[in-house]
Protein backbone atom coordinates (compact mmCIF):
# COMPACT_ATOMS: atom_id res chain seq x y z
CA UNK A 1 0.00 0.00 0.00
CA UNK A 2 1.61 3.54 -0.78
CA UNK A 3 2.26 5.58 2.46
CA UNK A 4 1.09 8.95 0.77
CA UNK A 5 -1.60 8.88 2.76
CA UNK A 6 0.43 8.18 6.06
CA UNK A 7 0.30 11.89 7.20
CA UNK A 8 -0.48 13.84 10.20
CA UNK A 9 -3.82 15.29 10.61
CA UNK A 10 -4.09 19.23 11.02
CA UNK A 11 -5.49 20.45 13.94
CA UNK A 12 -8.85 21.10 13.99
CA UNK A 13 -8.69 25.20 14.77
CA UNK A 14 -8.60 26.44 17.93
CA UNK A 15 -10.90 24.77 20.93
CA UNK A 16 -13.83 26.80 22.15
CA UNK A 17 -13.77 28.21 25.39
CA UNK A 18 -16.99 27.30 26.97
CA UNK A 19 -15.52 26.91 30.90
CA UNK A 20 -15.62 23.01 31.99
CA UNK A 21 -12.65 23.40 33.82
CA UNK A 22 -13.27 26.91 35.23
CA UNK A 23 -11.83 26.65 39.15
CA UNK A 24 -10.50 23.67 38.54
CA UNK A 25 -6.69 22.77 39.44
CA UNK A 26 -5.30 19.90 37.30
CA UNK A 27 -1.99 18.59 37.45
CA UNK A 28 -0.31 17.09 34.57
CA UNK A 29 3.19 14.85 34.51
CA UNK A 30 5.03 14.76 32.02
CA UNK A 31 4.06 18.55 30.85
CA UNK A 32 7.33 19.92 29.06
CA UNK A 33 6.25 18.63 25.74
CA UNK A 34 3.80 16.23 23.61
CA UNK A 35 0.65 14.70 25.30
CA UNK A 36 0.89 16.41 28.41
CA UNK A 37 1.97 19.79 27.11
CA UNK A 38 -1.24 19.50 24.68
CA UNK A 39 -3.77 18.96 27.55
CA UNK A 40 -1.83 21.61 29.69
CA UNK A 41 -2.97 23.95 27.16
CA UNK A 42 -6.32 22.74 26.29
CA UNK A 43 -7.20 22.72 29.89
CA UNK A 44 -5.76 26.06 30.03
CA UNK A 45 -8.77 26.80 27.33
CA UNK A 46 -11.20 25.27 29.85
CA UNK A 47 -10.73 27.78 32.81
CA UNK A 48 -8.39 25.50 34.85
CA UNK A 49 -4.91 26.43 36.80
CA UNK A 50 -2.30 24.14 35.44
CA UNK A 51 0.52 22.41 36.97
CA UNK A 52 3.48 20.88 34.81
CA UNK A 53 5.62 18.40 36.36
CA UNK A 54 8.31 17.47 34.42
CA UNK A 55 12.35 16.71 34.65
CA UNK A 56 12.66 18.30 31.56
CA UNK A 57 12.25 22.51 31.40
CA UNK A 58 8.66 23.26 31.15
CA UNK A 59 8.81 27.01 30.10
CA UNK A 60 8.05 26.51 27.03
CA UNK A 61 4.95 24.87 28.09
CA UNK A 62 3.77 27.75 30.78
CA UNK A 63 4.80 30.29 28.13
CA UNK A 64 2.07 28.63 25.79
CA UNK A 65 -0.56 28.69 28.89
CA UNK A 66 0.00 32.05 29.58
CA UNK A 67 -0.26 33.25 25.62
CA UNK A 68 -4.33 32.16 25.94
CA UNK A 69 -4.69 34.30 29.19
CA UNK A 70 -4.28 30.74 31.32
CA UNK A 71 -2.12 30.30 34.36
CA UNK A 72 0.50 27.98 35.02
CA UNK A 73 3.28 27.09 37.45
CA UNK A 74 5.99 24.29 36.53
CA UNK A 75 7.42 21.74 39.28
CA UNK A 76 11.12 20.01 38.47
CA UNK A 77 9.36 16.21 39.49
CA UNK A 78 10.66 12.50 39.56
CA UNK A 79 7.85 10.28 39.16
CA UNK A 80 9.28 7.62 40.70
CA UNK A 81 10.92 9.12 43.48
CA UNK A 82 7.44 9.06 46.12
CA UNK A 83 8.39 11.99 47.80
CA UNK A 84 8.24 14.28 45.46
CA UNK A 85 4.50 13.30 43.87
CA UNK A 86 3.59 14.03 47.15
CA UNK A 87 5.76 17.20 47.34
CA UNK A 88 4.05 18.18 43.98
CA UNK A 89 0.60 17.70 45.31
CA UNK A 90 1.20 19.47 48.37
CA UNK A 91 2.75 22.66 46.01
CA UNK A 92 -0.19 22.77 43.81
CA UNK A 93 -2.58 22.73 46.16
CA UNK A 94 -0.63 25.16 48.18
CA UNK A 95 -0.54 27.04 44.82
CA UNK A 96 -3.71 27.27 43.72
CA UNK A 97 -6.51 25.17 46.16
CA UNK A 98 -8.19 21.87 45.89
CA UNK A 99 -6.57 19.53 43.23
CA UNK A 100 -9.00 18.35 41.10
CA UNK A 101 -7.97 16.67 37.88
CA UNK A 102 -3.85 14.58 37.43
CA UNK A 103 -3.39 13.92 34.11
CA UNK A 104 0.01 11.51 34.65
CA UNK A 105 1.40 11.58 31.29
CA UNK A 106 5.14 11.61 32.47
CA UNK A 107 6.50 7.92 30.59
CA UNK A 108 9.27 6.46 28.51
CA UNK A 109 9.74 4.03 25.81
CA UNK A 110 12.70 2.79 26.30
CA UNK A 111 15.58 3.10 28.86
CA UNK A 112 16.95 5.76 26.50
CA UNK A 113 14.07 7.17 26.90
CA UNK A 114 12.51 7.40 23.02
CA UNK A 115 10.49 5.15 21.15
CA UNK A 116 12.25 2.24 19.64
CA UNK A 117 10.19 1.99 16.61
CA UNK A 118 12.84 3.48 14.43
CA UNK A 119 15.50 1.21 16.02
CA UNK A 120 13.14 -1.81 15.45
CA UNK A 121 12.33 -1.35 12.03
CA UNK A 122 16.37 -1.01 11.62
CA UNK A 123 17.36 -4.24 13.48
CA UNK A 124 14.85 -6.75 13.90
CA UNK A 125 15.64 -8.60 17.00
CA UNK A 126 17.62 -6.45 18.61
CA UNK A 127 15.93 -5.36 21.56
CA UNK A 128 14.00 -8.97 22.08
CA UNK A 129 13.44 -9.90 25.68
CA UNK A 130 16.27 -12.49 25.36
CA UNK A 131 18.66 -9.85 24.49
CA UNK A 132 17.47 -7.28 26.79
CA UNK A 133 19.11 -6.32 29.59
CA UNK A 134 17.13 -6.65 32.58
CA UNK A 135 18.12 -3.30 34.06
CA UNK A 136 16.60 -1.84 31.01
CA UNK A 137 13.65 -3.19 31.58
CA UNK A 138 13.12 -2.47 35.35
CA UNK A 139 13.81 1.21 34.09
CA UNK A 140 10.69 1.36 32.11
CA UNK A 141 8.76 -0.10 34.60
CA UNK A 142 9.94 1.97 37.41
CA UNK A 143 8.67 5.28 35.00
CA UNK A 144 5.42 3.73 33.06
CA UNK A 145 4.09 2.17 36.04
CA UNK A 146 5.68 2.98 39.88
CA UNK A 147 5.67 6.58 38.20
CA UNK A 148 1.84 6.48 37.79
CA UNK A 149 0.91 4.87 40.45
CA UNK A 150 2.61 7.41 42.48
CA UNK A 151 1.46 10.19 40.94
CA UNK A 152 -2.00 8.79 41.20
CA UNK A 153 -1.83 7.79 45.07
CA UNK A 154 -0.65 11.57 45.92
CA UNK A 155 -3.38 13.20 44.13
CA UNK A 156 -5.95 10.26 45.14
CA UNK A 157 -4.15 11.18 48.92
CA UNK A 158 -5.08 14.99 48.47
CA UNK A 159 -8.30 14.54 46.81
CA UNK A 160 -9.41 12.21 49.56
CA UNK A 161 -8.26 15.24 52.40
CA UNK A 162 -10.20 17.58 50.31
CA UNK A 163 -13.59 15.42 50.19
CA UNK A 164 -14.72 16.48 47.36
CA UNK A 165 -13.59 13.84 45.18
CA UNK A 166 -11.95 14.31 41.27
CA UNK A 167 -10.28 12.92 38.56
CA UNK A 168 -7.43 10.67 37.41
CA UNK A 169 -6.30 10.15 33.89
CA UNK A 170 -3.23 7.60 33.04
CA UNK A 171 -1.53 8.10 29.33
CA UNK A 172 -1.88 4.51 28.72
CA UNK A 173 -1.62 3.08 24.94
CA UNK A 174 -2.26 0.78 22.56
CA UNK A 175 0.79 -0.95 22.67
CA UNK A 176 -0.56 -2.03 26.12
CA UNK A 177 -3.04 -4.45 24.43
CA UNK A 178 -0.94 -5.35 21.14
CA UNK A 179 2.37 -7.10 21.34
CA UNK A 180 5.26 -5.83 19.49
CA UNK A 181 8.06 -7.91 19.02
CA UNK A 182 10.99 -6.07 20.50
CA UNK A 183 9.08 -3.43 22.53
CA UNK A 184 8.17 -5.99 25.78
CA UNK A 185 9.01 -3.24 28.39
CA UNK A 186 6.70 -0.89 26.79
CA UNK A 187 4.44 -2.96 26.13
CA UNK A 188 3.81 -4.60 29.65
CA UNK A 189 4.11 -1.25 31.06
CA UNK A 190 1.16 0.30 29.34
CA UNK A 191 -0.73 -3.09 29.90
CA UNK A 192 0.01 -2.64 33.94
CA UNK A 193 -0.77 0.78 33.58
CA UNK A 194 -4.54 -0.05 32.34
CA UNK A 195 -4.94 -2.49 34.75
CA UNK A 196 -3.66 -0.37 37.38
CA UNK A 197 -6.75 2.15 36.10
CA UNK A 198 -9.24 -0.66 36.75
CA UNK A 199 -8.01 -1.63 39.84
CA UNK A 200 -8.01 1.86 41.57
CA UNK A 201 -11.20 2.77 39.92
CA UNK A 202 -12.84 0.15 41.76
CA UNK A 203 -10.88 0.96 44.88
CA UNK A 204 -12.23 4.65 44.85
CA UNK A 205 -15.55 4.53 43.10
CA UNK A 206 -17.11 5.48 46.30
CA UNK A 207 -15.14 8.06 47.03
CA UNK A 208 -16.15 10.41 44.12
CA UNK A 209 -12.67 10.15 42.84
CA UNK A 210 -12.78 8.49 39.12
CA UNK A 211 -9.85 6.96 37.76
CA UNK A 212 -9.56 6.26 33.73
CA UNK A 213 -7.07 6.34 31.21
CA UNK A 214 -6.36 7.27 27.30
CA UNK A 215 -4.50 4.53 25.29
CA UNK A 216 -2.82 6.27 22.33
CA UNK A 217 -1.72 5.04 19.16
CA UNK A 218 1.00 6.28 17.43
CA UNK A 219 1.06 9.75 17.81
CA UNK A 220 3.22 12.74 16.57
CA UNK A 221 5.24 13.78 20.02
CA UNK A 222 8.87 13.87 20.96
CA UNK A 223 9.19 9.96 21.28
CA UNK A 224 8.75 9.18 17.96
CA UNK A 225 10.21 12.34 16.36
CA UNK A 226 12.09 11.36 12.81
CA UNK A 227 9.82 8.71 11.96
CA UNK A 228 7.92 10.10 9.12
CA UNK A 229 11.35 10.44 7.93
CA UNK A 230 12.18 6.66 8.00
CA UNK A 231 9.37 4.71 5.80
CA UNK A 232 10.29 1.65 7.39
CA UNK A 233 9.47 2.64 10.48
CA UNK A 234 6.42 4.25 9.63
CA UNK A 235 5.17 1.30 7.39
CA UNK A 236 5.23 -0.53 10.83
CA UNK A 237 3.36 1.95 12.60
CA UNK A 238 0.79 2.45 9.62
CA UNK A 239 0.44 -1.12 9.17
CA UNK A 240 -1.87 -1.45 12.43
CA UNK A 241 -3.48 2.20 11.91
CA UNK A 242 -5.98 1.78 9.81
CA UNK A 243 -6.32 5.32 9.59
CA UNK A 244 -3.12 5.23 8.13
CA UNK A 245 -2.23 8.81 9.92
CA UNK A 246 -0.11 9.71 12.94
CA UNK A 247 -2.35 10.81 15.79
CA UNK A 248 -2.11 14.77 17.04
CA UNK A 249 -1.20 15.51 21.01
CA UNK A 250 -4.32 17.24 20.57
CA UNK A 251 -6.74 14.85 19.91
CA UNK A 252 -5.16 12.74 22.55
CA UNK A 253 -5.76 15.64 24.63
CA UNK A 254 -9.79 16.07 23.51
CA UNK A 255 -9.71 12.51 24.78
CA UNK A 256 -8.55 13.83 28.19
CA UNK A 257 -10.71 16.49 28.40
CA UNK A 258 -14.19 14.30 28.05
CA UNK A 259 -12.19 12.09 30.99
CA UNK A 260 -11.81 15.61 33.31
CA UNK A 261 -14.87 17.22 32.66
CA UNK A 262 -18.34 16.43 34.35
CA UNK A 263 -19.42 15.26 31.09
CA UNK A 264 -17.68 11.78 32.33
CA UNK A 265 -19.20 11.60 35.70
CA UNK A 266 -20.70 8.52 35.34
CA UNK A 267 -17.62 6.97 33.48
CA UNK A 268 -14.71 5.65 35.46
CA UNK A 269 -12.19 1.98 35.23
CA UNK A 270 -12.31 2.85 31.42
CA UNK A 271 -9.77 3.40 28.59
CA UNK A 272 -10.66 5.79 25.55
CA UNK A 273 -8.04 4.91 22.61
CA UNK A 274 -7.79 7.84 20.17
CA UNK A 275 -6.15 5.27 17.87
CA UNK A 276 -7.38 5.92 14.17
CA UNK A 277 -9.43 2.54 14.42
CA UNK A 278 -6.43 0.59 15.62
CA UNK A 279 -9.72 -1.43 17.44
CA UNK A 280 -13.04 -1.75 16.44
CA UNK A 281 -14.41 -4.24 18.64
Amino acid sequence: MSMEGAVRAQPNGLARVDGRLAGKVAVITGGASGIGQACAVRFAREGAAIVIADLADARRTVALVEEIGGTALAISTDTTNAEQCEALIDQAAEAFGPVNIIVASAGIATAAGRSNVQSRAASPGASDVVTLAAADFRRVIDVNVTGVMQTARAGARQMLRQGSGGTIIFVASTAGRIPLAGAAPYCVSKAGVWMLTKVMALELAQTGIRINAVGPGYTATPLIAGIEDDPHALGMAMAITPMKRLGLPEEVADACLYLASDESSFVTGQILHPAGGQFTD
